[in-house]
C-alpha cells in the first residue's frame, strides 16, 4: 500500500486490502468522503451525502473484520446510490423539487443486495428529474458535468454515479437504465458500464415491471469490478413477475471475466429505430477502430442485415417510455413545478388510450421477439452507444422546449433503447478518446441472459487496451 493512494485501487484491490488488514474500511470511506469534499462542487456528482452514515457502517465493518470468519465479498468498498433508488432513512429525490424532502422507509432490493456485499454508500447520486433525460440536469443541484471536460454533460440518467466513479470518489456505484442510463454516462465518463438482462437484477420492491424497460446495474473502472458488483446486484426477490436464469453452480460474473473466450460472430450494425441517424467523425472512427480491434482478437466481424427495424418501432418506443410519466406520484397542484421535458412526456402518456398503449407495448414485444431471433447468429452485436460526442452544458434543453428537448436527445441517443426493448445485455466500453481527451463508449450486446461472454469478451478487450491509468483532470487531488 505504500505510496498507492486509495483511490487508485480498484474496488477489488479495496476490499482485498481489506480482508489483509492493510486498510480499514474506516480509512476507505474517510478518503472517499474527503475526495467528494474536494471535488463535487465542481461536477455535480451527489444530491445528497451521507458522511455520518458511512463512517457508522464503516465502523461496523471494522468490526467484522476484526472478529474475523467469513466476510462479505466487497466489505469497507466505498459506493453510492442513484438518486432514482429508494433508500430507508436517507431523502430520495428522484431529481424532482415536488420530492426534495422525501424520505423513504424502504430500500430498494438492490441497495439491500449492494450492504449485504459489504459495500458502504456515501449516499445519494445526481439524476436527471424521474430519469428521463439521456443527461443529468435538476432543480435541486444542476448539471452533473464529465470530469474530462467540466464544461460538458456527464450523459444520463445516471449521470452523477459515472461522474463519482470517473473522478475517483468511489470505485464503483450503482446506476439504472431504461434506454441507455448507464451505458450513456459510461460512454462520456470513460467507464465500463453493463445493463444486464432483463430480469437479472430485481426492481423489488416498488420498481414495476409494466414497461420491461429498466433495470439496475454497475458502472465501474475495470470490468472485473463491474462484474463483481453484478453479482452482489443480481438475483430475483420472491413475487418478481420475470428473472434472468442465474449462473450455473460455482460459476460467478466475476469468473466470466478470466475465461477464455474464444472465436466469435461478431455483427456489427449502425442501424437505428431512429431514422438518418448519422455519426458524427469521432464517433465513427471509434466505431470502425473497435471493429478492426475485434478482429485483431481473431474474432469475425461481418454486418448485421440492415432492414430488421421497421419504421413503427420508434413510434412505439416513444408512447411506451412516456407510459412512465403517468404514474408520477406529483400532486395535481404541484405539476407545474416540474421540468418542461418531465410536463411534455406526462402530457404524452396521460393523452393515451388504453388501447393506444396496449398496442405500443404490443407491437414493441412482437418486434423483440423478431429482432432477437434475427440477431441470434451472432454471438455478440457491436454498435455505437451515441451519435455524438459528449454534449456541452444546455446542448439539450437551453430553449425551455421539453418536445425539442426530446428530439434532441432522439439525435443523441439513437441506438441504446433499442436493447432496452429487446431485453438483451449490453456494456459500454471505454476503448476511444478524442485528440482533445474526451472518451467515446463502445457498446457490445450480447444474446439474452449471456451476460458471460459479454464479460468475457470485455475482459479480452481490455487487457488488449487498458483504460485503467487513464485518469481526468482532478484525479491527483490531496484529499
Amino acid at each position: 500500500m505504500t505510496g498507492t493512494q486509495l483511490h487508485e485501487l480498484t474496488a477489488l484491490e479495496q476490499a482485498a486490502a481489506v480482508r489483509a488488514r492493510e486498510v480499514s474500511p474506516t480509512e476507505l470511506v474517510r478518503h472517499a468522503l474527503a475526495r467528494v469534499e474536494a471535488l463535487d462542487a465542481g461536477l455535480g456528482a451527489f444530491v445528497t451525502v451521507t458522511p455520518q452514515r458511512a463512517l457508522a457502517a464503516a465502523a461496523e465493518a471494522d468490526s467484522r473484520v476484526l472478529r474475523g470468519g467469513e466476510l462479505p465479498p466487497l466489505l469497507g468498498v466505498p459506493t453510492a446510490i442513484k438518486d432514482l433508488n429508494n433508500t430507508a432513512g436517507v431523502r430520495t429525490t428522484f431529481g424532482c423539487t415536488v420530492f426534495a424532502d422525501f424520505v423513504p422507509e424502504v430500500d430498494d432490493a438492490v441497495v439491500g443486495k449492494l450492504a449485504a456485499a459489504g459495500t458502504i454508500s456515501l449516499g445519494k447520486t445526481n439524476t436527471p428529474e424521474f430519469g428521463f433525460p439521456c443527461y443529468t440536469d435538476n432543480d435541486l443541484v444542476g448539471p452533473a458535468r464529465c470530469p474530462w471536460d467540466p464544461t460538458r454533460l456527464a450523459g444520463g440518467s445516471s449521470g452523477g454515479a459515472a461522474v463519482a466513479v470517473a473522478a475517483g470518489m468511489v470505485a464503483v456505484a450503482q446506476g439504472s437504465d431504461g434506454g441507455g442510463s448507464i451505458r450513456i454516462p459510461a460512454s462520456v465518463n470513460g467507464l465500463v458500464g453493463i445493463k444486464p438482462s432483463r430480469g437479472r437484477v430485481s426492481n423489488a420492491p416498488l420498481g414495476g415491471d409494466v414497461t420491461g424497460l429498466g433495470t439496475n446495474g454497475p458502472l465501474a473502472r475495470t470490468v472485473r469490478d463491474a462484474a463483481a458488483v453484478l453479482d452482489a446486484m443480481a438475483g430475483p426477490v420472491t413475487g418478481d413477475a420475470s428473472w434472468a436464469p442465474p449462473p450455473p453452480p460455482g460459476e460467478t460474473f466475476l469468473g466470466y471475466a478470466g475465461r477464455p473466450v474464444g472465436r466469435l460472430r461478431i455483427g456489427r450494425t449502425r442501424e437505428s429505430p431512429m431514422p438518418g441517424a448519422v455519426l458524427d467523425a469521432e464517433v465513427a472512427a471509434a466505431f470502425d477502430d473497435a471493429a478492426r480491434l475485434l478482429e485483431d482478437l481473431g474474432h469475425e466481424v461481418v454486418d448485421v442485415p440492415a432492414g430488421l427495424l421497421g419504421p413503427d418501432v420508434l413510434a412505439a418506443f416513444e408512447r411506451v417510455w412516456s407510459l412512465s410519466g403517468t404514474t408520477l406520484p406529483v400532486p395535481p397542484g404541484r405539476v407545474g413545478e416540474l421540468r418542461p421535458l418531465t410536463r411534455a412526456l406526462r402530457a404524452r402518456g396521460l393523452a393515451l388510450s388504453a388501447r393506444g398503449a396496449m398496442e405500443a407495448l404490443t407491437a414493441l414485444r412482437l418486434f423483440s421477439r423478431r429482432y432477437v431471433q434475427a440477431t441470434h447468429g451472432f454471438d455478440v452485436l457491436l454498435a455505437p452507444v451515441t451519435t455524438m460526442t459528449p454534449r456541452p452544458l444546455g446542448w439539450f434543453d437551453a430553449d425551455g422546449d421539453g418536445a425539442a428537448d426530446f428530439e434532441r436527445q432522439k439525435a443523441y441517443a439513437a441506438f441504446t433503447a433499442l436493447y432496452n426493448v429487446t431485453g438483451q445485455p449490453a456494456v459500454s466500453l471505454p476503448l476511444w478518446w478524442t485528440d482533445d481527451g474526451l472518451p467515446i463508449g463502445t457498446m457490445l450486446v450480447g444474446r439474452p441472459a449471456d451476460e458471460a461472454t459479454l464479460i468475457a469478451l470485455s475482459a479480452q478487450l481490455e487487457a488488449a487496451r487498458p483504460w485503467l491509468r487513464r485518469h481526468p483532470p482532478g484525479w491527483d487531488t490531496n484529499a
